[in-house]
This record gives C-alpha cells, sequence and structure tokens, in this order.
C-alpha cells in the first residue's frame, strides 16, 4: 500500500534575469517562502531533498548544485540529489519525493527546482538548449535549436486542422495578460494580436511573441505523508495521480508531428490514477514553451478532440471563468521558463489556486470540483510529466 502525500509548503522566487544572486541565494528566495507556508514545521524535519536543474557546470558555475545548495539553505546532513529531464526537471524532482514518501522511505522532502540561465551568451545558452534533441543526427549535422523542432509541430498541426498564426497570438496574448498580473512573472506586459502577431520572426510560424524568454528562478515545494501533513496544515494539496512518458528522441522516428504522445500517455496514466477526468479539471498550467504547444497540449490533455484546440482559444475557454482556465500565472511564456525550476513553480501556483489565494482575484479560477493539473514536457516530448492535485 502506498501512502497518501499532501503539499504543505510552496515558494517561488521572483522570475526574471536575476544577476542580483547566485544560484544558491535564488534557490533560498523560493525555500524560505516555502518554510514559512507550512505551519509546524523546521528545516530540521526535512529528511531529503531533490534539487531539480538542468545546467549544472554548464549555464551556471556550480556543478554540484544540490549538496551546494542543501549546504546553503542549512539542510545538511540530510541525503539529496540532483534531478534532471530537460524543461521537465522540475516536475521529476516532484515525482522523485512523492515515490519516497509514498513508500515509506521518508515522511517529508523537499523537491526545489532552480536555474540561472542568464549568466552565459545567448548563442551558448542555445547551443546547450539544442543538445536535448538528437544531438548527432538532427543538432550537429542539420542544426535545429527547439524553435526549429517546434515549428515543425506547429505547421503539421496548422495544415493538418487549420490552425493559424492568429491562434497561437491569441495564446500569447491570453497568458501576457495574466503573467501582467502575476508579481512573480518576468516578462509583466500586457500585448495585442498585432503586436504578437507584428514581432520578429524566428522559426516559421513561430514569432518572438509565441516563444518562451530565457531567464533565472527557482521553486520549492514541501510535501509529506498523511499524518505528517495533517500535523502541518488544515488545508493541505494532495497529489492524486501521476503519469510520465517518452517520445523517439528523433523526430524522424516519431508516427506523428500534430500532438506528443508521451504527453498522451502521461496524462492518461494521472488520470487513471487520480479516478477522475479531463472534464473534472478546474484549473491547469501547461508547457507552453511555445504557444502552438500550448494548443497541443489542451488536446493531449483530453480537454477536447484532436484538431479542437484552437476552438478553445478563440472561443476564451482558457481563461479564467471559461471552462478549462489553463496557465493563469502568466505560462512560460510571460512568467517564465527557467528550465529546472518551470514544473515545481507549477505546482506551486496550482496549490494556491486550489486553496483560492492566487493574487489578484481576476486570476483566480473557479473551483468546483477541486482538482487540478500540471503538464511539464521535456525537449518535445522526450520526457512528459503530468501531475494531478486535489484539496
Amino acid at each position: 500500500m502506498t501512502r497518501k502525500v499532501g503539499i504543505v509548503g510552496a515558494g517561488q522566487s521572483k522570475f526574471g534575469n536575476r544577476l542580483d544572486v547566485d544560484v544558491r541565494e535564488l534557490s533560498a528566495e523560493s525555500f524560505v517562502e516555502a518554510l514559512e507556508d507550512a505551519d509546524n514545521l523546521e528545516k530540521k524535519n526535512i529528511e531529503f531533498a531533490s534539487i531539480g536543474t538542468a545546467g549544472a557546470g554548464q549555464m551556471y558555475e556550480e556543478g554540484l548544485t544540490a549538496p551546494v545548495i542543501c549546504e546553503y539553505l542549512g539542510l545538511n546532513p540530510i541525503g539529496t540529489q540532483r534531478t534532471e529531464a530537460a524543461c521537465a526537471t522540475g516536475t521529476s524532482a516532484v515525482h522523485l519525493i512523492y515515490n519516497m514518501i509514498a513508500s515509506g522511505q521518508i515522511d517529508i522532502g523537499l523537491a526545489l527546482g532552480i536555474e540561472k540561465m542568464t549568466e552565459i551568451p545567448t548563442r551558448l545558452m542555445m547551443e546547450f538548449i539544442g543538445r536535448a534533441g538528437a544531438y548527432l543526427w538532427e543538432f550537429e549535422n542539420f542544426g535545429p535549436t527547439f524553435p526549429g523542432y517546434y515549428a515543425i509541430l506547429a505547421t503539421a498541426h496548422m495544415a493538418n486542422f487549420g490552425t493559424t498564426e492568429e491562434d497561437f497570438a491569441k495564446v500569447a496574448v491570453k497568458n501576457h495578460k495574466y503573467g501582467k498580473m502575476n508579481e512573480k512573472a518576468f516578462l509583466r506586459k500586457e500585448i495585442d494580436i498585432e503586436e504578437a502577431m507584428n514581432s520578429d520572426l524566428i522559426a516559421y510560424p513561430l514569432k518572438l511573441y509565441y516563444c518562451c524568454p530565457i531567464n533565472d528562478g527557482s521553486a520549492s515545494v514541501i510535501m509529506a505523508s498523511e499524518e505528517k501533513a495533517k500535523e502541518m496544515t488544515d488545508t493541505p494539496v494532495w497529489i492524486t495521480g501521476l503519469g510520465s512518458g517518452t517520445s523517439p528522441v528523433n523526430l524522424s522516428n516519431r508516427d506523428t508531428f500534430t500532438g506528443i504522445k508521451s504527453a498522451q500517455v502521461a496524462a492518461k496514466q494521472a488520470y487513471d490514477m487520480a479516478g477522475v477526468k479531463p472534464e473534472d479539471i478546474d484549473v491547469a498550467t501547461v508547457h507552453d514553451c511555445f504557444e502552438s504547444a500550448e494548443i497541443m497540449a489542451y488536446e493531449d490533455l483530453g480537454f477536447c478532440e484532436k484538431g479542437e484546440g484552437k476552438s478553445l482559444i478563440r472561443e476564451g475557454q482558457t481563461y479564467a471563468g471559461g471552462k478549462y482556465p489553463v496557465n493563469l500565472c502568466g505560462g512560460l511564456k510571460s512568467k517564465g521558463h527557467p528550465i529546472g525550476a518551470t514544473g515545481t513553480a507549477m505546482i506551486y501556483e496550482l496549490k494556491k489556486q486550489l486553496q483560492e489565494k492566487a493574487e489578484p482575484r481576476e486570476r483566480q479560477a473557479s473551483i468546483d470540483n477541486g482538482v487540478a493539473l500540471g503538464h511539464n514536457v521535456g525537449g518535445t516530448g522526450h520526457y512528459s510529466y503530468v501531475t494531478i492535485l486535489e484539496r
């Protein structure tokens, strides 16, 4: 029998160009908030820490990020482990701690996602990110980086289902609307359709305003067994469903470019484990590294039929008050995408939404069923994780 696992504390740093702090100090911003969020919890109660980061020793200076951060946070001598799953790194850290608690190995654990991406030149950063694909065949020989990879998926979706560039712009407008309201978001600026569609072309049909930014940030999630969680808070958020999947690294080995199979597999696993259906979801955070990817996520998660993701954004159904509110934090596009922190930041946002503490109220979803979903993708679906939370 697995044990029930609850989230008792969560915190997030301000995302952005954080040259004012090093990786240890940036981690502390989210950890201190998470510790304060958890009632009746002291640092000494935490038994293990999973530190999610993709760029240790490359994007920033610290190669042994996990022990460096644990020492700085005053967590020694607990066990620690660096977790990596490309852009899904943060959620992989959460799933690791969940499994340790559910199995009875520990009672209380920390998943901390961190990334510093602005300390090296952008061209070098793009090379590191590009290596997350099929390096020897695709990157080295043909040179695509991730805007190019996702452009292939976007054009396939357009050709097969009539999705338009304006649909991608509508997603960007929505996410900037909510990002402006989120005090921890990086790009706090509203935009309109014309501004998005007239931005610089990156890789057709993806324009600058359809692409998430490089930035820095951290987010922390403290989890506990049911017994311990109830000692610490009267309002824990429970993790009730987990799913994960992988897709072929080389795109030429895939049978479709109009969706991400690993995300579909992960979603089914998570729904089945939690005993819920797509229509039960009150609010979701999805991996909109490019705004075309958000439309595909609507479909991969079962919010609509294949090819109908465009209808949800056209009808405003993914805004607050819609059928499936998505990325009311601003998403990766506006909040930012510091790779290792994205997944844990999603969980931070969903905890606030389920507890109806999202501020300002204009970005608070209506919580009718008490169910939320986080969708975190690494690469172009090389890793996919889906997490179901309930209050």
